[in-house]
């Protein structure tokens, strides 16, 4: 989504994100059919937000929906890898189910191209959306002009810290490449592992951050969304000199980044293990509540001036399957899950870092989370994620080229070429 400055802020109005990770597997439920109607029964929530605070939160929103009267719903959460590999099955299966935590722009209209994602162009006239942005609107339509997502939360990336870390290392946030190097030097002089990663044990994907704003701040966010389109090659020079920075600031990551899951590399950085961590605010829901107030988070570095500072600040919500057997009894729900009270809900039981959607709903007000949202009303412009800008399919080749170079980095032409060539296989398709 390439947004300009001056339609930033009405797209922060509601830029959405559920932040989303996890570590809990769980059966997978499904509905009772794939008819065209409803047939009744509870509407199968299918969530990957499961850790122990956001899924606590999702079924606190689940109860509530469930409270008013009417449709009812059913919360199934199974743990994010599991999730995203699955999908696909999930979608094209004889009994899907109902509903899905996941993301909108170009990944909803992947399985949008396959006729595999419910239209739901109606409830967007309805009240609990019509104050809902432009930006928004058009990030949740598909290329055929249908509705296929609704928005809940977003929220932003930074490279996090504990204050109070920083404050016994006598450190203060760097602004620009070379500080943030020389941050590095000294906190590997007082013997902390100044950089956390957590891309490993099923959570490969955190690598792509590095990926996606090394470039954005190298060659900008246009060149970045187009690179993900396809429409330059990952072995072009200006995607080499993102490697040639990263090489810069690989003896700074933690020995542990590639065994480690994000969720463990989490708790290495609040136990002061690592110093700091380039992460969504979604790993705070795998930090205790009491800990909170003491992250803290900087910009990620500027390496070019002549650059538009851009920022990552993915949006999440729900889409819901083509094939589900209540279609109506979905969309009631997908309409409370876009109230302002539905997303309010979910803020106060999670860990409250996340931004809604809805231009009523009321966020946390913590200082972190004023300091993020000026961030991204700030940014020249927006990107997401990785696979959020690419699609769920080129995903797995990120995660295959970055962990190898991590891992090898004297690698990288051949690193790069292959990539390319995995990633065409992806974009002919």
């Amino acid at each position: 989504m390439n947004t300009t400055a001056q339609s930033r802020r009405t797209f922060l109005a509601g830029a959405a994100a559920v932040g989303a990770t996890a570590l809990t597997t769980s059966c997978v439920a499904s509905s009772s059919g794939g008819g065209k109607g409803s047939s009744g029964g509870a509407v199968t929530l299918q969530s990957n937000l499961s850790a122990p605070q956001a899924k606590s939160a999702m079924q606190d929103v689940v109860d509530a929906f469930n409270k008013r009267g009417g449709a009812k719903g059913s919360l199934n959460t199974v743990a994010s890898e599991t999730f995203r590999t699955q999908l696909p099955t999930y979608l094209t299966s004889a009994t899907p189910p109902d509903l899905y935590t996941w993301y909108p722009g170009s990944v909803a209209e992947s399985y949008a191209k396959k006729d595999l994602l419910l239209d739901v162009s109606d409830i967007w006239a309805k009240p609990e959306l019509s104050g809902y942005t432009d930006a928004l609107k058009k990030l949740c339509t598909d290329s055929a002009g249908k509705k296929v997502f609704v928005p809940t939360t977003y929220y932003w990336w930074g490279v996090f810290y504990r204050k109070s870390n920083f404050a016994k290392w006598g450190v203060k946030e760097p602004k620009t490449w070379d500080q943030f190097l020389d941050l590095c030097d000294k906190l590997k002089s007082k013997g902390v592992a100044p950089i956390g990663l957590g891309a490993g044990g099923g959570t490969p994907w955190v690598a792509s951050s590095w990926f996606d704003y090394l470039n954005i701040r190298i060659n900008g966010a246009t060149y970045h969304r187009d690179l993900l389109a396809g429409k330059h090659r990952f072995d072009d020079p200006e995607v080499r000199k993102v490697f040639d920075r990263w090489s810069e600031a690989l003896p700074f990551f933690d020995p542990n980044s590639t065994a480690l899951p994000f969720q463990d590399a989490t708790t290495a950085l609040l136990q002061g293990r690592t110093g700091m961590m380039l992460i969504g605010t979604f790993f705070a829901d795998a930090a205790p509540k009491d800990q909170l107030d003491d992250i803290d988070f900087f910009r990620f570095p500027v390496i070019d001036p002549k650059i538009p500072l851009a920022e990552e600040a993915p949006t999440d919500g729900y889409f819901a399957s083509a094939r589900t057997g209540r279609k109506d009894e979905t969309k009631e729900m997908l309409r409370y899950l876009a109230t302002a009270e539905a997303q309010e809900i979910y803020l106060k039981g999670s860990s409250g870092t996340s931004l809604p959607t809805h231009p009523d709903a009321k966020d946390s007000g913590t200082p972190l989370v004023v300091k993020g949202r000026k961030l991204i009303e700030n940014a020249a412009d927006i990107t997401q994620f990785f696979n959020r800008d690419s699609s769920d399919a080129l995903s797995p080749t990120a995660d295959t080229a970055l962990t190898h170079f991590l891992s090898k980095p004297k690698e990288i032409g051949s690193i790069l070429t292959t990539w390319q060539r995995d990633a065409q296989k992806i974009w002919s398709q």
